[in-house]
Order: structure tokens, then sequence, then C-alpha cells
């Protein structure tokens, strides 16, 4: 995936949001997007990943502005939201498709895509796109696959329905390794979210996908259990377009089933679905 002029002019309107949390002033959000914006032309033409480079970026700017989680109350906002609407609607989730349809609705929470907006009224936001269902739906397939599972997470609001799509996965037998970042960047889960939510009691192995503040998926950097888990596993289930961007770009890979709304004309562009479909794409072994 090429870093277009589209991506960087996405990436720097999310430099300049972590300048607004943290309320910095003028100055300071000038001198971050400027440095931002000049790390990213050094970057744009070499064989790093596009979550790579936009790992450094969001690096480069907590730095700047003094923060390593400008995204904390936004993160402990979507959990709540998530966490309210969760308790009203578990008892009729039922089968797979129910639990991995909610889970891709719990992916909207995300404010890393510019022109993306995430809902303020979630609980009637959830109701309407339930009712309209997956437009890509593999959940047949997908289950299929799904004795030995790595579930790699995306964000904080959605990872309290990826607790239950864990949940059912296990009580059907299946053998789940959860990974989640490393360290804090955007509104990503980390250990300690997942913690919070009790996943360490519900999965069968609770890791990170390792290599600190870095979202998607980088292969070098995976610690052992997650390299391990993902050579045994049948199927990789990966949660939003920063895993999609990484694991796509990857060959020799197991079954991916890619559980995420499509948020951006780029990703639309890839994989040939229309921006804003909810999909549980399947992609065998090897296949781009």
């Amino acid at each position: 995936m090429k870093l277009t002029d589209t991506c960087i002019d996405c990436l720097l309107s999310r430099v300049a949001m972590e300048c607004e949390l943290v309320s910095a002033d003028n100055a300071c959000t000038a001198r971050t997007v400027a440095s931002c914006r000049d790390l990213l032309e050094s970057l744009k033409g070499s064989s790093l990943l596009h979550p790579q480079i936009a790992s450094a970026v969001h690096r480069k700017a907590s730095e700047m502005i003094g923060n390593p989680d400008p995204f904390r109350d936004l993160k402990a906002a979507g959990n709540a939201q998530a966490m309210d609407v969760c308790h009203d609607v578990r008892g009729s989730l039922d089968t797979f498709r129910d639990f991995v349809l909610a889970s891709v609705i719990g992916n909207t929470f995300d404010y890393a895509v510019k022109d993306h907006e995430v809902t303020t009224d979630f609980s009637r936001f959830f109701a309407r796109e339930f009712g309209k269902g997956l437009d890509v739906d593999d959940t047949d397939r997908i289950l299929e696959r799904c004795s030995r599972v790595v579930y790699l997470t995306d964000n904080c609001g959605e990872i309290v329905f990826d607790r239950l799509l864990v949940g059912f996965l296990k009580a059907r037998g299946s053998h789940v390794t959860v990974a989640v970042r490393d360290g804090p960047i955007l509104n990503d889960a980390t250990i300690k979210d997942a913690l919070a939510l009790g996943f360490d009691t519900v999965a069968d192995c609770l890791t990170t996908t390792g290599g600190g503040s870095e979202i998607g998926l980088d292969l070098a950097k995976m610690p052992a259990d997650l390299a391990h888990a993902i050579d045994e596993c049948t199927i990789i289930i990966a949660k939003g377009m920063a895993n999609f961007e990484s694991l796509h770009e990857y060959s020799n890979m197991p079954p991916i089933a890619y559980l995420m709304c499509v948020k951006c004309e780029v990703i639309a562009e890839i994989t040939g679905i229309k921006r804003g479909s909810k999909i549980a794409l399947l992609r065998e072994r090897n296949q781009a």
C-alpha cells in the first residue's frame, strides 16, 4: 500500500487532533504538525508499511506534545459507551454472525480516520446498524476455521464487543490468543484496557503485538508467544484497517478474517468494497 497524498492529509489531521486533545497552544501545534510532515516526507519513499509510517508519526507527535496517551479520555469514554450498549444487547446476541456484527459495529470507535465521525449516540447507532447486517458476510466460512484463533484487536470501545466474541468462540471449544497494542497509540486498546475487561479470564493467552506504540502488526517486532500462536493457528481474526493494511502485505500467512468498517476511500479501493461497508471478509492462505 503506497502512502498517498490522501493518507498524508489524514495522518496530519490526526496529529492536529492530538494537539487539540492536550490543549496545545497554536505554536506547539504548528511545530508538531510541521515536524510530522517533514517525517512523512522523509519516509514517503521507504519500504516501510503504511502502519509503520503512521506509528512513527504518532510517536513523534506524542513526544513533541509531551503526552504518551493523548486519547486516554476518549478511550475511557468509548469503553463506557460500549459497556452501556453491551449490557442492553448481549442477551439478544445468539449466533456467531450476531457476535461478529456487534464487533464490527464497534469498529466505528475510530478516531484515526479523517472525515469519519464517531457517533455520540451509540445505542441508537448500534440498533440501526445491527438491523442492516453485514455488507460482506463470510461468517459461515470463518467459523469453520476457528479451532485455533489469533485475535488481533483494534480500538477501545469495540474491545467490549470483542470480548463477547472471544467468549463465544471459547464456549464452542476454540483456543484463542488475543493480542492488543504494546503501548498507547491513538485510541487503540492496550493490555491495561484488556485486563480491565477481563480478557485474561476468557482468552487462553493474552499478549501484545509488540514494538511499543505501534499500530497494525509488524512481524519483526512480535513477541515470541504471538509468533508461536500465529504459526499454530487455523485462522487470524484481524480487527480494523491498520491490521488489514499490515497483513494484506504479507505472504505465507494463515487464513485471515478481516472484521472492520471500511472507513476510507483508500481501503475501499484496495478491497473493492464501498466505503461505509461493514465486513467480515475471509482471505485464504497466500491470498492478497
